[in-house]
């Protein structure tokens, strides 16, 4: 059994970069039970055994999906977004006005709330109104996180957490017992599937990106190359947000803080082409 998790354990985080170890082997016993019950088999060996023939395909993705940590709920940590609203737009180009067109990435935006919760706030601040448009990205490695994103459908228990009270019933419909995204915000987000282990290409340049509490699941080497990714992808002028226990101080010296606070960061010189 050990050298079947150790199996799992090296496949996980070659694709994703997620360090699951030894002391947390247990992970794959409490999630893979679904897969194995839907794919019909046996044990977590006979999972490992399909995958060493086969390691990708529905099985492969499925195995990543459950392992993959989407933690997610709506304004998480509010604090970033208190700054963004107050602190950061205005100091984006046309930010004052709303003129020309805002592009935001939600990086590792598992179910979509972060996504969702910056289309809320710009509406809030009325960028829209003032005649700015806004492209809002939001990807993730989760083909099944990507998906109740596009859906947009949350639970009772999912709106209330974070969301403030006056916004369910301004920006959410009900929809069979759980609330969905008014149609106005959906199309302001559109979901793509993407690792950000691996060469992005094709998406741009953004005024602002958050890929916060990710870095945390990442061994050293892994978040440095995330960070030159993202700074390869920063607009000029345009900053990034991490997760109040994440910094690239002592991992690059590509960036240096937007305000002081620490959740947001820019880029100290040009993003390379």
């Amino acid at each position: 059994m050990t050298a079947t998790l150790e199996y799992l354990s090296d496949l996980v985080r070659r694709y994703s970069g997620i360090q699951i170890p030894e002391e947390k082997f247990y992970l794959f016993d409490n999630r893979l039970h679904p897969v194995l019950k839907k794919h019909a088999l046996p044990a977590l060996e006979d999972l490992a055994v399909r995958l060493r023939g086969n390691p990708s395909g529905p099985l492969f993705s499925d195995l990543i999906d459950a392992m993959t940590t989407n933690e997610t709920y709506f304004f998480r940590d509010k604090k970033p977004f208190d700054e963004l609203a107050n602190a950061i737009l205005p100091l984006l180009p046309a930010g004052a006005t709303g003129a020309g067109t805002l592009r935001i990435w939600s990086a590792a935006c598992a179910t979509g709330q972060e996504a969702y919760s910056t289309a809320m706030l710009l509406s809030e601040d009325g960028w829209v109104d003032r005649g700015g448009r806004v492209e809002i990205l939001a990807t993730d490695i989760s083909g099944h996180a990507l998906q109740r994103g596009m859906d947009a459908v949350y639970s009772t228990h999912e709106v209330q957490r974070g969301l403030p009270a006056e916004y369910l019933g301004k920006y959410f419909e009900p929809i069979h017992g759980d609330w969905r995204i008014q149609a106005a915000l959906r199309q302001m987000v559109r979901f793509e599937k993407l690792n950000l282990l691996e060469p992005v290409f094709g998406i741009g340049r953004f005024d602002v990106i958050f890929c916060r509490n990710v870095l945390i699941y990442f061994d050293v080497p892994t978040k440095m190359q995330i960070l030159k990714q993202l700074h390869r992808h920063l607009a000029p002028g345009g900053v990034f947000s991490l997760g109040g226990a994440e910094t690239p101080i002592g991992l690059t010296d590509l960036y240096e803080p937007a305000i002081p606070g620490g959740f947001w960061w820019r880029a100290r010189s040009a993003p390379q082409a």
